[in-house]
């Protein structure tokens, strides 16, 4: 019996790691309990590369990357997928995590959080100033929170603590994440943890204190929170690549879905029962054909290709926003660095004003860009936030200017730019209202009522790398399970 055809919709980290556990049984999120016949596996990526917002490129000789730039090393999947294409010899930790906040004209350690939830008090005074802190502090003193249905984080803690603590913590923190506005972003989504303890929990203060003290434990055993690849993390795509590729994945790029249905008997029998994809120019439209489906692409095009098949699904898809942001890298000589800067960078909150809301210094973050750099150091800055389009209007000369003239005031780095890349992300994060769990789910029930047929990706239950290959290898579960019902009907 010829294999199974399965298509990937989606050429970016969810759906190569998809294609990567459909055809590896050992790889992260498939179950090897039981042998199977390996499917016949197409990728179908719309743009011109994959990878999606993982990229790279070399500034002025110096590997960076253009989009993330770790992974979480608590949570498995990454981390095993990395292992599992043959860069485990490379994986690497950053050599220092200790970022800062910009707040007036000083850069201030950040204090005790869960993200940007306050622990202690006390340890809120320099960024919060002593009001603002007295009244967190306040905050044990209020009715229990007993939440029973999600919340917008920023207004939440806000009524709670104080809008300090959401303005100067919880704003920066989370916008590194989402590059949305915290008094808008779900609670339940984005600190699932701390949602699930103010269900019970006396206080917030008490729920971040449990938390931050499961934390330390967990740091106790020397496990480093995060990790990254010698050269760069996108170095990932082109070894995902290789290894598809070797094991006979087919994968092609500039092939946009516009829609997916399900074939109708015909005399042929090619179509019935099968998912039929629809590619190619409208007017000549080239259909490929599938016994099963992974949609791993945003929401947006997600719900175009799915609005005559699933919908329900198209429907609640469609109202997932997304946010625009650019990641502008400069390299400056090291002998130019200023002497006392110290950390890994810092974080801006939207209240200060500043066109970056964050700055990274990777030569300092990872020995491996330190060393490549020689006598240049790279650092790269985010700008961009939901709602700021207009921001990325500006040229890539101006850009790079304004993070260059941010950079002075904060750090006094005052050296001329060697050399500068800005990367564009239009639409680049998946914004978690308020409800988007739930949102989630009726998706996912929805096109669970088409048998082989699966979603993946940031859009759905988390946006970093881990929790996107941990989406896909749900999908792929999702996806056997089919392919072995079709194996046991023998049709």
């Amino acid at each position: 019996m010829n294999a199974r055809t399965v298509v990937v919709v989606g050429g970016g980290i969810s759906g190569l790691a998809a294609a990567h556990a459909l055809v590896a049984g050992d790889a992260p999120g498939a179950d090897s309990s039981s042998p199977r016949r390996t499917p016949r596996v197409i990728v179908l990526e719309g743009a011109t590369r994959l990878g999606g917002k993982l990229a790279g490129d070399v500034l002025e000789g110096v590997p960076v990357d253009l989009g993330a730039e770790s992974v979480l090393a608590r949570r498995p999947e990454a981390v095993d997928l990395i292992r599992a294409v043959g860069l485990g010899n490379d994986v690497v930790h950053p050599a220092t995590t200790s970022a800062g906040l910009w707040i007036g004209n000083r850069i201030l350690p950040i204090p005790p959080t869960v993200m940007g939830v306050p622990v202690d008090p006390a340890a809120t005074v320099d960024v919060l100033g002593e009001q603002a802190a007295a009244r967190v502090a306040r905050e044990a003193e209020l009715p229990e929170p007993a939440l029973t249905e999600d919340v917008a984080i920023g207004r939440f803690v806000a009524d709670r603590m104080g809008p300090a603590v959401t303005d100067k913590l919880i704003d920066p923190l989370l916008g590194g994440v989402y590059a949305g506005r915290a008094d808008e972003i779900s609670l339940a989504a984005a600190v699932p943890e701390l949602y699930a303890k103010l269900r019970t929990a006396p206080s917030v203060l008490a729920a971040t204190a449990e938390l931050r003290a499961t934390s330390r434990r967990r740091a106790a055993d020397g496990s480093p929170v995060f990790a990254g690849i010698r050269g760069g993390i996108n170095r990932l795509v082109q070894a995902l690549e290789a290894d598809l590729t070797a094991r006979g994945v087919e994968i092609r790029r500039s092939t946009t879905v516009r829609r997916i249905s399900r074939g109708t008997d015909d005399a042929s029998g090619t179509s019935a029962g099968r998912y039929v994809l629809e590619t190619g120019p409208v007017p000549a439209p080239q259909l490929v054909h599938a016994d099963a489906v992974i949609v791993a692409t945003p929401a947006s095009p997600a719900a175009r290709m799915l609005a005559q098949l699933v919908p329900a699904a198209s429907a609640e898809l469609a109202t997932i926003d997304y946010a625009s942001m650019a990641i502008v890298t400069l390299a400056v000589r090291k002998s130019d660095w200023p002497a006392g800067t110290t950390g890994s960078g810092f974080l801006v909150p939207s209240v200060e004003g500043r066109t970056i809301k964050a700055s990274t210094y990777s030569h300092a973050k990872w020995q491996w860009s330190a060393e490549a750099g020689g006598d240049l150091a790279v650092l790269r800055c985010s700008v961009g936030r939901l709602g700021e389009e207009y921001v990325l209007q500006r040229s890539d000369e101006e850009l790079v200017a304004l993070a260059a003239a941010d950079l002075k005031t904060a750090i006094g780095l005052d050296a001329p730019v060697v050399g500068a890349l800005v990367s564009r992300w239009g639409g680049g994060l998946p914004q978690y209202a308020v409800g988007h769990l739930d949102r989630i789910d009726r998706v996912e029930a929805a096109v669970a009522e088409q048998p082989g047929l699966a979603v993946c990706g940031a859009a759905y239950r988390g946006v970093g790398i881990a929790a996107c290959v941990a989406s896909a290898g749900r999908a792929v579960t999702r996806v056997r399970s089919h392919l072995d019902a079709l194996a046991t009907m023998g049709s």
